[in-house]
C-alpha cells in the first residue's frame, strides 16, 4: 500500500492550495502592519502639530506676563496738584492727565539728576517719552484716591513706553529705532543707563491679568481683567441655563417620549442644530435678544443666551448617548423591585450616566468659551474700560470676552499687541485646562460612588 500511495499522482492544484493560504495570510498580516504604521504616523503628526502650536504660542505669549517698569521718587506738590489747597477730590479732579503728565516730566528729569544719570543731551520731552502714556492717569487716580499723599514724597512705579519694553524683548533694535518716530537710539541708550542705575526694572506684569484694555497708543497697559470677568460671567450663565435644559430634554426624549414622527423630527433638528455655524446663532441673538427684547449690547447676559442656544444641541446629544450606554438590565431591575419610571431614571440611570453627561457638558462649555463670531455680532467687540459690577447687576453691564479680546489685539498695528494676543491665548488655554480638570475630578467622584 505504501508503493501504491506513493505512485498516486498529485495534481498541481492540490500542491498549490496550502501555498495560496500562506500567501493570503502574509498579505493580511502585511496589511495589518501597514494600517498600524498609518495609525502611528497619524498620531505622530497630530502630536507634532500640537507641540508646534504650543511652542509657537508660548514663545510669543510668555513675554506678555513680564513688563518693563520705571520707578522713581515723586514729590506731590499741592501747589500743582491742588491749586485751591482744600484737599477736596472733586476740586483736585479738575487737574487733567495733561497736567499730571507735565508734572511727571519735571519729576523724572529731577530724578535723573539726583541719580547722576547722563541724559545724553535729550530734551525733557524725549526723556518723558520713556514713560507710558498711562503713567499720568495712574498717578492721578492714586492721588484722588488718597489726597493725604499731597506734599509727600512717594515711590512711583509705572509702565515704561511700549517701545522700551519691546527693546528688552528683542522686538525693537537700535537700527529699527532710527526709523521709528516713537523712539530714538538715544532714548534706548538712556534706558540702558537707567536700568544700570536701578530706575528701570523688568518684572511680572500683574496688570496684564487684572487691568482693562488700553488704546493703541498704550499697548504696555493693555490687560485682560474685563475680558476674564466677562468670560467667567458668561460661562456661569451658560452652565446654569444649558445643563438643566439639556439634561431635562435628553431624559424626556430618551426615557419618556413616545417614538413617533414628531419625536423623530425633533431628533433630526437637534442633530442639524449641532452643525449650524456659530455666526448664525449670533444673528439670531442680535435679532431676538437685542433688537426685539431690548437687552443691552456687549452684556454677558446676551452672550450667555446666544452661547446657550449654541451649546444645547451638543449637551443633548452627549447626554442621550450617555443614557443609552446604561445597560437595560439596570432599568429592568429597578422596575422589577417596584420603582416608578421617575425613580428608575433619577435613582439608577442618571447617576450611572453622569460621567458621560459631565463630559458632554464640558465639551459644550469649552466650545462656547472659544467662540468669537456670535459675540462680535452682539457688540462684545466694543472697547470697554470700566469693570462690570458683581452679579446679578454685572450680568447686564458692558464687558469683553477672552476670544474677542484676542481678535481685537490681532487687528492692531503695534507689534506689542501681537504679544498680548498670544498671552491671552495662554490664559484661554489655562481656562480650558481647569474646566477639563474639573470634569475629570467629577467623573472620578461619580464613578467611585457607583
Amino acid at each position: 500500500m505504501t508503493e501504491i500511495s506513493a505512485s498516486v499522482p498529485v495534481t498541481t492544484g492540490e500542491m498549490s492550495k496550502p501555498r495560496r493560504r500562506d500567501i493570503g495570510l502574509k498579505r493580511r498580516y502585511a496589511a495589518e502592519r501597514r494600517f498600524k504604521m498609518m495609525g502611528i504616523g497619524a498620531v505622530s503628526i497630530a502630536v507634532l502639530a500640537l507641540v508646534f502650536l504650543l511652542i509657537s504660542i508660548l514663545s510669543n505669549g510668555l513675554s506678555a506676563f513680564s513688563q518693563t517698569f520705571l520707578q522713581f521718587d515723586v514729590t506731590l506738590d499741592s501747589g500743582t496738584l491742588d491749586k485751591k489747597g482744600n484737599a477736596n477730590p472733586s476740586e483736585m479732579a479738575k487737574v487733567s492727565t495733561i497736567g499730571y503728565g507735565n508734572f511727571l516730566r519735571k519729576e523724572l528729569v529731577a530724578a535723573l539728576e539726583r541719580n547722576k544719570i547722563d541724559t545724553g543731551g535729550l530734551s525733557d520731552k524725549d526723556i518723558a517719552g520713556l514713560l507710558s502714556k498711562e503713567a499720568p492717569a495712574q498717578l492721578r487716580d492714586r492721588v484722588l484716591a488718597d489726597p493725604g499723599l499731597l506734599n509727600q514724597t512717594i515711590s512711583f512705579k509705572t509702565y515704561a513706553n511700549g517701545r522700551v519694553d519691546g527693546y528688552y524683548k528683542d522686538r525693537v533694535s537700535m537700527a529699527s529705532a532710527e526709523l521709528d518716530s516713537n523712539i530714538s537710539p538715544g532714548q534706548l541708550q538712556l534706558a540702558d543707563r537707567m536700568r544700570d542705575a536701578g530706575m528701570l526694572t523688568i518684572g511680572f506684569n500683574w496688570g496684564f491679568l487684572t487691568g482693562p484694555d488700553a488704546s493703541e497708543l498704550r499697548p504696555e497697559a493693555a490687560g485682560l481683567g474685563i475680558a476674564i470677568i466677562g468670560s467667567a460671567y458668561m460661562m456661569l450663565l451658560v452652565l446654569a441655563m444649558s445643563l438643566p435644559l439639556g439634561v431635562a430634554a435628553s431624559i424626556y426624549l430618551e426615557e419618556f417620549a413616545p417614538t413617533n414622527r414628531f419625536t423623530d423630527l425633533i431628533e433630526v433638528n437637534i442633530n442639524n442644530l449641532a452643525a449650524v455655524p456659530s455666526i448664525v446663532f449670533g444673528l439670531l441673538g442680535l435679532a431676538i435678544f437685542i433688537n426685539f427684547a431690548g437687552l443691552p449690547q456687549s452684556a454677558p447676559i446676551v452672550g450667555a443666551l446666544v452661547l446657550t442656544l449654541m451649546t444645547l444641541p451638543t449637551i443633548i446629544i452627549a447626554t442621550r448617548a450617555a443614557l443609552k450606554a446604561v445597560p437595560p438590565s439596570v432599568r429592568e431591575g429597578a422596575l422589577g423591585i417596584g420603582a416608578s419610571r421617575m425613580q428608575m431614571v433619577f435613582h439608577h440611570v442618571l447617576p450611572l450616566a453622569m460621567p458621560g453627561i459631565l463630559t458632554g457638558t464640558i465639551i459644550g462649555l469649552a466650545q462656547a468659551l472659544g467662540e468669537t463670531a456670535p459675540l462680535l455680532l452682539i457688540g462684545m467687540v466694543a472697547f470697554v474700560r470700566d469693570f462690570p459690577d458683581a452679579p446679578p447687576e454685572g450680568f447686564f453691564d458692558p464687558a469683553a470676552a477672552l476670544p474677542v479680546q484676542v481678535y481685537n489685539w490681532t487687528q492692531r498695528a503695534d507689534p506689542a499687541f501681537v504679544e498680548r494676543a498670544s498671552g491671552a491665548i495662554i490664559v484661554l488655554l489655562v481656562f480650558l485646562f481647569m474646566m477639563n480638570l474639573a470634569a475629570i475630578l467629577l467623573r472620578r467622584r461619580f464613578e467611585r460612588r457607583w
